[in-house]
């Protein structure tokens, strides 16, 4: 018989390459408030489709990784 595949308890976002606004914030944990104003002072990775912010999961991830190491060597 066929196998059943399963997710778990993931978010849409998890699984997501290109996420909105919404489905970002979610993803990194801070409010959607937050992410906008992250992306006005340039603070993020993002660009436009349309009139619309959209964000990269493999960009993103690549961001939150060089921040991390630059995080950590600061406290050493």
């Amino acid at each position: 018989m066929g196998q059943i595949l399963s997710f778990g308890m993931g978010t849409m976002a998890q699984y997501k390459e290109v996420m909105n606004i919404r489905e970002a914030s979610q993803y990194l944990g801070i409010s959607p408030d937050t992410l906008y104003k992250y992306v006005a002072m340039e603070r993020i990775p993002a660009f436009k489709l349309g009139n619309r912010w959209r964000f990269k999961k493999t960009v993103l991830n690549e961001w939150m990784e060089v921040k991390s190491r630059k995080n950590t060597v600061r406290k050493r």
